[in-house]
């Protein structure tokens, strides 16, 4: 007896594996969708996004425009203000576009970046006209605009995700005066709820108010800081990003001694939600 069931449960065995022979296993796992046939080992891993600096690295940019990077830190400052790829951005006061640029690496393909330069900073210095058309022509995600101070978003379609206005609010005091309400109503109007508004100025001494605008270019933090929040802006952070302790405060910003050093302040305000 110990025999035959010896034998049985052998032949028994056999008539299972030929059941599953090797042929009906390639047809089962051929009929398998085809990520799920994958194992793990041969499964390609999900790149990890790029990091701003990546970005800002990877991006087809000037040589002139990335040397500055080691003055101007934008990929802290952009990291600061919160910017994520996707977001529609205004650079008002965009020049010749360094920061239209970092702005347009920044948002990527999904994004887009409006570069405003206002109509006086045109008529005071044609040769941004061609900055302007060539910073068009060179990026797909960019547009640019020329407008008033009193409206700085004209032609852009809004609500934006943030605006950024860098080292120009001294230049827009001077031209139009202390009084910018117009101009800071328009950016708030402008914003989604929650969006931000950012502004780099080179700082003046604590107090001055606006006694350094036009002698030195610089402007007083508490000063705009004040004009800002009677906007209804709510202050989301600042940061010592550009500051410089070795900066006295008492040079004009385009003095060889200092310039492109000086003491910044970073203002990050958000539209509340």
């Amino acid at each position: 007896m110990k025999t035959l069931f010896t034998t049985i449960s052998a032949a028994a065995m056999l008539a299972a594996l030929a059941a599953c022979s090797p042929a009906e296993d390639a047809a089962d796992t051929a009929a398998m969708p085809e990520d799920a046939a994958m194992t793990e080992e041969t499964a390609a891993p999900e790149p990890a996004p790029l990091t701003l600096a990546e970005r800002l690295a990877n991006a087809d940019r000037p040589e002139g425009d990335v040397e500055l990077d080691a003055m101007r830190h934008p990929a802290e400052i952009l990291a600061f203000a919160g910017l994520e790829p996707g977001w529609q951005v205004a650079d008002l006061g965009a020049g010749g576009g360094y920061y239209s640029r970092v702005l347009s690496a920044a948002v990527g393909a999904e994004g887009h970046v409006h570069s405003q330069n206002y109509d006086w900073i045109v008529e005071r210095y044609p040769n941004v006209v061609n900055a302007m058309d060539a910073l068009e022509a060179g990026h797909s995600n960019v547009t640019t605009h020329v407008t008033s101070d009193t409206a700085p978003l004209d032609g852009m379609e809004t609500p934006l995700d943030a605006v950024f206005i860098v080292l120009l609010y001294h230049d827009v005091v001077l031209e139009e005066g202390e009084d910018l309400a117009a101009m800071n109503q328009a950016i708030y109007d402008g914003l989604r709820p929650g969006g931000v508004y950012v502004i780099i100025d080179h700082a003046a001494r604590d107090g001055s108010g606006l006694e350094d605008l036009e002698s030195l270019h610089r402007i007083d933090e508490a000063f705009v800081r004040q004009q800002v929040e009677a906007a209804g802006f709510e202050l989301q952070g600042e940061a010592d990003i550009l500051a410089n302790a070795d900066d006295d405060r008492t040079l004009n910003v385009f003095d060889p001694a200092i310039r492109r050093q000086t003491d910044r302040f970073v203002l990050v305000y958000r539209k509340p939600e």
